[in-house]
């Protein structure tokens, strides 16, 4: 709960960062622009302004789940989600069909996070006596998450391509493709967590632990990558079909 309590702060952190060059950006005036009043109000009024009301609220929402109990555990739930939908306020999922496009951003965001999140606690978890029970029940969980985390990430591949030939032939298809491979290897790792070295840890086997560690490492090196050719998908590259 610290760790998220920590992230949601930064979130917070992050988005006054965004709006400071947001408004130095739309001014003209460098640095200066970036607290001027004027030019700050006008990013309050654009979709980053709806955005922020989301991601704050949110973010507020996950701090509160450091008083625990089930009231906790429900703030801190329902602001997960509240920073997931802000992010379908701006960005290439602006773009028609709207609502589709924000139900399937939000969707993904939620069920990346869940397995991202998990990375870090499951490595402990490999460690611990009682690990192999934790990981055997993310591995159950994050059965269904890969399958729709690859469901949602291919028609969302779908509608922001719009077409086998833009994919192939834009900056925007060849990160996706970059994207995808990534995940694909990353998926392969989690199979081979699931069905493999999770075992070899719960029947004893002396190297099963360090074998899972370095997995898990490798798994969160791909996360960055991943991470790495989003940003450059939603801030770099245009999807074809906004061309």
């Amino acid at each position: 709960m610290k760790v998220a309590a920590i992230a949601a702060l930064a979130t917070i952190a992050v988005l006054a960062l965004q709006f400071g060059i947001r408004a130095a950006r739309i001014s003209g005036m460098g640095v200066s622009g970036a607290f001027d009043p004027i030019m700050l109000g006008f990013v309050w009024d654009s979709p980053l302004g709806t955005a922020a009301v989301f991601r704050v609220s949110g973010a507020l929402m996950v701090i509160a789940a450091l008083f625990g109990g089930m009231l906790g555990r429900g703030a801190g739930l329902v602001g997960a989600v509240l920073i997931a939908v802000s992010y379908s306020f701006v960005g290439h999922s602006l773009g028609d069909p709207r609502w589709l496009l924000a139900s399937l951003l939000t969707l993904h965001l939620l069920t990346a996070a869940f397995w991202v999140g998990a990375l870090i606690p499951l490595r402990h978890a490999a460690d611990k006596p009682d690990g192999t029970a934790v990981l055997h029940r993310f591995g159950q969980c994050a059965s269904f998450s890969v399958a729709m985390l690859v469901v949602v990430g291919v028609i969302l591949a779908a509608l922001m391509s719009g077409s086998l030939t833009a994919l192939m032939t834009t900056a925007y298809g060849w990160t996706l493709l970059a994207k995808l491979g990534v995940v694909s290897g990353l998926m392969g790792l989690a199979a081979l967590n699931k069905w493999r070295l999770v075992p070899a840890l719960a029947s004893g086997t002396p190297s099963a632990a360090q074998h899972l560690h370095r997995s898990i490492q490798v798994e969160i090196f791909a996360v960055v990558l991943i991470l790495l050719a989003t940003a450059t998908l939603t801030s770099v590259t245009t999807p074809p079909v906004n061309i």
